[in-house]
């Protein structure tokens, strides 16, 4: 363990083998980072976070503050990051608003400069974040989902697996996996993300299906509940039927197909 004589590291943080902290930092209590990790100079990690191992954390980071929720009544609630992550300069992470819930950073996230994920955001793994996007309270985004530089996402919205957000996205619905947006543009998809599903080992045969399933729900003339019920009978599982069922579940609305007519809900013709 080598910690700089200018951090300031509390008596009751749970610090790993092979830890660095570097000049300035700040670990308070009830924080636990595990081995392997190398804290930068200035990052701040408050309690109730916790580091997996091998986490990289770069200058000016802070992790686990108090969320940005009127709601929050200073209960204990927790930010907790995965394995293998890469938080680069003035990330901002914050912790849950409700007693007990949680903000998770999935294993394996790079996180880049000036990004900020607010309170009970989750992240699967791998997904990759750049540089000033910002994630509104309760987002979910999906396993190596890609958020492009300066993305937008309001509160609540799901971002699926494998989904690519162009730089400058504004979403307040739903982008299903497996889909693009369109750059500086609000709640629309451009199309597949077919390098990223090529990437990820998916066989020709997958992607044709994903692509039959994007056409169901985009361009063949059926309101979303028509369009799901289609894909159930056609796909009885594999990541066409996750496209359904990511569909199915959206509270919010699915992001529009830029090249085609607006989605149709549920209750219209």
């Amino acid at each position: 363990m080598t910690i700089h004589a200018a951090a300031v590291v509390d008596a009751q943080a749970k610090i790993g083998e092979n830890v660095t902290i570097g000049p300035f930092a700040s670990i308070a209590a009830d924080v636990e980072i595990g081995d392997g990790c190398t804290i930068g100079p200035h990052v701040t990690v408050l309690p109730y976070t916790s580091l997996g191992a091998n986490c990289r954390v770069h200058a000016g980071a802070v992790l686990g503050d108090l969320p940005q929720d009127t709601a929050f009544q200073q209960n204990r609630s927790y930010l907790r990051i995965g394995a293998n992550c890469l938080i680069r300069e003035y990330v901002t992470l914050h912790r849950g608003t409700k007693p007990e819930s949680v903000t998770e950073i999935g294993d394996g996230c790079f996180l880049m400069g000036l990004s900020h994920c607010a309170h009970n955001v989750k992240l699967g793994p791998n997904v990759i974040i750049a540089n000033g996007a910002l994630l509104g309270g309760y987002v979910e985004v999906g396993e190596r989902a890609f958020i492009s530089g300066n993305c937008m996402l309001h509160q609540f919205v799901r971002v699926g697996r494998l989904a690519m957000l162009a730089g400058g996205s504004g979403v307040s619905q739903d982008v299903p996996p497996f889909c693009t947006t369109h750059g500086v543009s609000a709640n629309t998809v451009s199309g597949m993300n077919v390098v990223g599903m090529r990437r990820a080992g998916f066989s020709p045969q997958q992607r044709a299906q994903i692509k039959q399933a994007f056409k169901l729900l985009y361009q063949a003339g059926l309101n979303v509940s028509q369009a799901v019920d289609q894909m159930r009978r056609t796909f009885a599982d594999g990541p066409a039927r996750e496209f359904a069922e990511f569909v199915a579940a959206s509270k919010r609305g699915v992001c529009a197909f830029i090249g085609g007519a607006s989605l149709r809900r549920s209750t219209e013709a």
